[in-house]
């Protein structure tokens, strides 16, 4: 799925993209747009002032929780589909962690034995920067970061460590190996943890290096190269047609003893074959209370690609799934998004359970019905807009449960399936999470009071931030994904663009929803209440690609993360097109840094330009020329500005990262039968996460 992430420093600013879900006529004759007058201030239900959004912060993260309005009134069937879909969500989650490193799984469970059982003094500084290390590696699924991908450096030692691990031997949590003693565990795990030569980055994606070689990911065997890798599936994909299948989507690929490539299929009897028998069970349960028949097929379909492994079922499955568009509970359940994949090949589990949001989606349904106008009127090549664009389901979603690569941070909005085929022929699924969007805007933001120029507009961001942030993330999700399209004969951006593929495709959405955010046409849907709350988010998509978004990177680092290249690219590539007419200028006063749009016309025409050059990109697979762009403009690091930032973010006090704890769902069972479904809530962070490890530990410590 082509996911949006909350854009950085949690606030000022709601950028994102993901999957959706919502029914929405054909756009080849757009039918005239539903009234949806004064929904825009809606696009995110106001807080809700009982609800304890604040769970937890450490390090660089806040953990919030987020409500789930409507639940109640769904029926008893509609919760038990959710309970199954819940359960089949969490089932998946060890999967992650194995594929994010192949230690990780190990790690977890030693780290959650301490937590458990440690009998010594826990106030003490070295049993608190443990406590911040192990919630560092829940919140990440791993041992490294969730965004940058860099290990984590503990701040105990390592004689802590051994201390803490040695104190619990006696409860027999540890994951000891065959005849492991304690202390082989110790000695094991402790150059992993501390040695930063040892997997120092989970996704390495520069230029100048084997990036399968360089990444720690456990998606690949030891032994195995970038170019190997490319060279097997250029192999298979050669007699592909105009139907490919995602090779490599659901496996690991290894060499055997004869030192021949093979692939590791994740499946029930294969690789993570435990984890996902589990799944699968629970699928088939909800396959019994399924809401009608299309939603059953899907599922059904889901459960024979878990059974057997085939990307062609996956396909099948992919299509049925959007075409569902009765169904008001869904459910993204798979290996689906290639972030984690340094050659984006493989596919991260991932599940988002969900209801349909029907208030809010009525105003993404009035864009997805302006598809093909949309498509007509955008500024790319006449050669690469598509003469008919297929059924957009475009809505908003309540969500009840996420889990693998979608928890605890999480996108606000989702745009499956990947496949370009599919999408061409039989549509999309557009959502924004509603109710995620609705918990980070609960949460008040200081950002925007210190990086804005002056009053003016600090009052338009605090005015429209809500709208506008909503309304980005549908434009991204519903137009920018679904538009455009490749040339004959050109390969998939993953093949032709390689290592920026990703970037390339979430800039160009962006520039999608930039270009548009600025036209009346919004104003005249209904969607958008003025053309100032345009202006808004121009303003709030520079200063922070530009600027706000390093407040994320450590002294030295570039940006590597494509959600933060795409913006840093789009904002700094603007700013030099612009340079001549003064365009957007960087001010300073009293030694702070400022950048100020001068010219909001002129910026839309640089957004249509650089939105007309990313699809040519796409549609002719020019490498050299997405290479030079996010090189220059989305990768490098002006030191002095980041240490500026670094600095005035640290008097705000504010976690540049959120992520969401999620209810705990437990049905009401009268004779036999589930015939309610209730919510509570963790207290804690470090609740849930010992909670989860109690219930959904399904792999071994080692796998493959």
């Amino acid at each position: 799925m082509k996911k949006c992430l909350l854009a950085p420093i949690a606030a000022a600013l709601l950028v994102a993209c993901n999957d959706s879900q919502s029914p929405v006529t054909s756009a080849s004759a757009p039918p005239p747009a539903p009234a949806v007058q004064a929904e825009p201030a809606k696009a995110a239900e106001a807080p809700d002032e009982d609800f304890r959004y604040v769970i937890d912060r450490f390090a660089d993260i806040q953990v919030l929780a987020y409500p789930v309005p409507g639940f109640e009134a769904l029926s008893a069937r509609q919760k038990e589909l959710l309970y199954y879909l819940h359960q089949a969500a969490y089932a998946g989650r060890d999967i992650m962690w194995d594929q994010n490193y192949r230690h990780n799984l190990r790690i977890r469970r030693t780290l959650e034995a301490v937590v458990r059982n440690y009998p010594g003094d826990r106030n003490t500084e070295a049993f608190g920067q443990f406590m911040t290390y192990a919630k560092q590696v829940w919140f990440a699924n791993g041992i490294h970061h969730h965004y940058s991908t860099l290990k984590f450096q503990p701040e105990f030692s390592e004689q802590d460590l051994a201390g803490f691990v040695t104190a619990v031997a006696e409860a027999g949590d540890l994951p000891l190996r065959e005849g492991q003693d304690v202390a082989g565990l110790i000695s094991e795990l402790t150059p992993i943890l501390f040695d930063p030569a040892i997997a120092p980055k989970k996704v390495n994606t520069a230029a100048d290096v084997d990036k399968v070689a360089a990444s720690a990911v456990n998606f690949y065997g030891e032994d195995v190269t970038e170019q190997e890798v490319r060279d097997f599936y250029a192999a298979q994909s050669a007699d592909d047609g105009d139907q490919p299948v995602s090779h490599g989507l659901n496996s690991r690929l290894v060499k055997n003893a004869d030192g021949e490539l093979q692939e590791q299929v994740w499946k029930v009897g294969g690789l993570y074959g435990e984890a996902i028998a589990q799944i699968v069970v629970w699928l088939n349960k909800a396959i019994a209370v399924a809401e009608n028949d299309r939603q059953r097929k899907a599922l059904e379909l889901l459960v024979k690609y878990y059974e057997t492994g085939d990307l062609h079922t996956f396909d099948e499955y992919s299509i049925a799934w959007v075409e569902d568009s009765d169904s008001r509970i869904d459910v993204v359940n798979g290996f689906i998004e290639v972030y984690n994949d340094p050659i984006a090949y493989r596919g991260s589990f991932e599940s988002v359970v969900s209801f349909r949001d029907e208030q809010t989606s009525k105003r993404i349904a009035a864009i997805g019905a302006q598809a093909q106008w949309f498509e007509d009127n955008s500024p790319i090549m006449d050669e690469h807009k598509r003469a008919n664009v297929k059924g957009i389901l475009g809505k908003a979603i309540t969500v009840v449960a996420e889990s693998g690569d979608a928890s605890p941070s999480t996108p606000i909005g989702i745009n499956l399936p990947n496949a370009n085929w599919i999408r061409a022929e039989h549509g999309s699924k557009s959502v924004n999470l509603s109710n995620i969007v609705s918990a980070y805007n609960a949460v008040p933001s200081k950002a925007l009071h210190e990086f804005a120029w002056d009053e003016a507009e600090i009052e338009r961001g605090e005015k429209y931030k809500v709208v506008t942030g909503a309304l980005h993330t549908d434009m991204h999700e519903v137009i920018g994904h679904a538009s455009g399209k490749i040339n004959p004969g050109v390969g998939t951006p993953k093949e032709t663009l390689k290592q920026y593929a990703s970037t390339l495709e979430e800039g160009r959405a962006d520039l999608v929803a930039l270009y548009y955010m600025m036209d009346p046409k919004l104003v005249e849907l209904g969607v958008m209440p003025n053309m100032e709350a345009g202006q808004s988010e121009y303003d709030g998509y520079i200063r922070n690609g530009i600027m706000t978004q390093l407040y994320r990177l450590k002294p030295g680092e570039l940006i590597e993360e494509a959600h933060m290249r795409n913006r840093a690219m789009v904002a700094r590539w603007a700013m030099d097109m612009g340079k001549d007419n003064n365009v957007i200028e960087r001010r300073v006063r009293e030694g702070k840094t400022y950048f100020v749009i001068n010219d909001y016309a002129a910026l839309r025409d640089i957004f249509g330009q650089q939105l007309r050059e990313l699809q040519r990109i796409k549609s002719e697979g020019d490498f050299e020329a997405i290479q030079h762009l996010v090189e220059n403009y989305g990768t490098q690091v002006d030191p002095a500005l980041h240490a500026e930032v670094l600095e005035r973010f640290a008097k705000l006090d504010v976690a540049p990262y959120k992520g969401f704890v999620n209810p705990y769902l437990e049905p009401v069972v009268e004779d036999g039968k589930i015939v309610d479904v209730t919510i509570s809530y963790p207290q804690t962070f470090e609740e849930q996460m010992l909670y989860y490890a109690e219930h959904y530990s399904f792999l071994p410590n080692e796998n493959g």
